[in-house]
């Protein structure tokens, strides 16, 4: 299957890919913030279970680590550089489209959000999500392309991979 395995080098495909996530990120955030002038804490209805809301989250996901010191700041933006490098040294060795895209939407998020660690001390997150009382916390395109980054890695290692591994009859 020419598309999943491919002996050219991927890297460019990986980091186009990557560049693409990081711009429309930080677009979206440019827009949202200065644009349309998001107002800390206040909901703007867009669809019945879809609001825009202007948070700034200090931690990771969820909020996690949320201190906000900049012992954190600066401790969370050094894993997310080595993420960056680890999985930059990966796609620079995978032979998979499918691995090189799934990489590039992870380095792309990663750097998007390290860019308003930089900028801002904090990660902008506006997209609210809510259905039947249940609630999603605020993410941002960066985060979304991390998690579907994550999800094609993991489809990848269960069911893809192993179908690589098998002889050649």
């Amino acid at each position: 299957m020419k598309w999943a395995n491919s002996q050219q080098g991927l890297l460019p495909l990986g980091l186009a890919v990557a560049l693409l996530a990081g711009v429309m990120d930080q677009v979206s955030k440019h827009w949202l913030l200065y644009g349309k002038g998001l107002i800390n804490g206040r909901a703007y209805e867009v669809l019945p279970f879809f609001n825009l809301v202007m948070v700034w989250n200090h931690g990771v996901s969820f909020g996690l680590f949320a201190s906000g010191s900049d012992n954190t700041r600066n401790t969370l933006l050094i894993v997310a550089s080595l993420i960056v490098i680890v999985l930059t040294w990966a796609l620079f060795r995978t032979r998979v489209r499918f691995l090189a895209v799934a990489m590039g939407l992870i380095i792309g998020g990663a750097i998007g959000n390290m860019i308003d660690r930089v900028r801002f001390g904090a990660v902008a997150d506006f997209f609210d999500m809510h259905v039947n009382g249940y609630h999603w916390p605020a993410f941002n395109v960066a985060d979304s392309c991390v998690c579907v980054g994550v999800a094609l890695l993991l489809f990848d290692s269960l069911f893809l991979e192993p179908k690589r591994k098998q002889p050649v009859v």
